[in-house]
């Protein structure tokens, strides 16, 4: 009896023996891989980059081609779309002028005539619509790939807090994207073409050149309403604080009005309707660090490591 015991004993220790070297192996597996990718060459980089930059060009290529047959949504619909008086913002504009009374706002640019003054200047607007549209469309995957190269050298820790990465920066591009087409770029339009400076001077604006403002102004917005999401990572990097934006707010402003003349187009209306928004963001943003800072506080005295919410 005893000698069933003993051999009891003795199997539960080997099993748990097993375990711990499984657990051993698999760590020295992991560091053995960091090791490794610590290790690589800029060549052998390149070279496990190559499958993800093929994948990405592959499906931007596809998602330009059914772009590219939707000619008639995509020009009329969506890039035209501005310029017609039911576009949500020009109805909600109209609507607003007829209940003030104020004549300015009601600014319709529907009689706006587009030109083109190029050969193939048709045929390469519709390939840059295209383009545009396959990448706006493509970018959460464009990210999801960027992730799936990077996740092998990251720490367990680290793909946790990181997990929700690619949601979080398409819910930004998207909302941002939305809010540049639907109100900065119809208010840009409507107020630029139809702003004279004599009934001597006529315009006659490039079909390119009003491609090149919708496209910047709603892909700036897009681009700027990352601002909350960088401001939460480096607050959870300890590289950033809520009084630290409050103390610089003034010189932010001075920034963020610097930022808005880059990318909108040189007037000083479209720089206030992108300033504006921003400085709205960086007011959210302060509220972001100061929550993000007591809720990292919190974690840390309770031992949780949990760095995602």
């Amino acid at each position: 009896m005893n000698w069933q015991s003993g051999n009891r004993t003795a199997d539960t220790g080997n099993g748990v023996d097993q375990v711990k070297n499984s657990a051993d192996t698999s760590e020295h597996r992991a560091t053995d891989f960091g090791n490794r990718a610590d290790e690589m060459s800029f060549g052998e980089h390149l070279h496990a980059l190559r499958p993800h930059l093929m994948r990405s060009a592959g499906a931007i290529l596809l998602l330009a081609i059914a772009a590219f047959c939707c000619k008639n949504f995509l020009i009329d619909g969506l890039l035209f779309g501005p310029l017609q008086p039911d576009f949500p913002t020009n109805r909600l504009i109209a609507w607003l002028g007829t209940y003030s009374q104020i004549d300015p706002l009601n600014l319709s640019p529907a009689n706006l005539r587009l030109i083109n003054t190029t050969v193939a200047g048709q045929f390469n607007l519709h390939l840059t619509i295209s383009f545009a549209t396959a990448c706006t469309i493509g970018f959460p995957y464009l990210l999801w790939e960027l992730w799936r190269f990077v996740r092998p050298a990251l720490t367990d820790r680290e793909q946790h807090a990181c997990r929700r990465f690619v949601g979080y920066v398409s819910a930004g591009f998207f909302v941002g994207l939305a809010f540049g087409y639907l109100l900065i770029a119809p208010l840009s339009i409507a107020f630029l073409t139809q702003y004279t400076v004599s009934d001597r001077v006529a315009n006659l604006i490039d079909v390119h050149s009003y491609l090149a403002t919708v496209l910047n102004v709603s892909l700036a917005c897009a681009l700027v309403f990352q601002l909350p999401l960088l401001v939460w990572f480096l607050t959870r990097m300890g590289l950033l604080s809520a009084e630290w934006l409050r103390r610089y707010r003034r010189h932010a402003v001075v920034v963020l009005a610097l930022l808005a003349a880059i990318i909108t187009p040189p007037d000083a209306f479209s720089m206030m309707l992108v300033l504006l928004p921003l400085y709205g963001l960086y007011e959210a943003s302060i509220r972001i660090a100061e929550h993000t800072a007591s809720r990292t506080h919190f974690n840390g005295e309770s031992g949780s490591l949990d760095i995602t919410q």
